[in-house]
């Protein structure tokens, strides 16, 4: 088990720019990859970026390339997804989730933070 939690979320302008954090219990952080998705209101969850075990090597949707910079802090247990150029559209519910190696499905899931970025 990794229990994961979010935090950061909240009300910004368009514009505007946002840091989440994705904080995990253990001591095998550094042995997953780790990934941030979204799910807007009516709408599936959509990834959003991800981070090999060592944040070598990132992975960003289209949607948010340029704008979202995900990185991590294996000291710290802890993964970030940097939000700037915030717009309405990026609103949703923000999930961080784990996984031991790019062939297997996201294990283990956080509970979401809210983003909300009016115009």
């Amino acid at each position: 088990q990794v229990p994961l939690v979010e935090s950061g979320g909240g009300l910004v302008q368009a514009g505007g720019s946002l840091r989440l954090s994705c904080a995990a219990s253990g001591r095998t952080f550094n042995r997953y990859v780790m990934g941030w998705f979204r799910q807007a209101p009516g709408k599936g969850r959509e990834f959003v970026a991800a981070i090999t075990w060592s944040g070598r090597s990132t992975y960003d949707a289209d949607s948010v390339k340029g704008r979202f910079t995900i990185s991590r802090d294996n000291a710290k247990n802890t993964v970030y997804l940097q939000m700037n150029s915030l717009k309405p559209e990026d609103t949703a519910v923000y999930y961080c989730a784990a996984r031991t190696d790019f062939s297997r499905p996201y294990e283990y899931w956080g509970q979401g933070t809210q983003v909300t970025v009016s115009s």
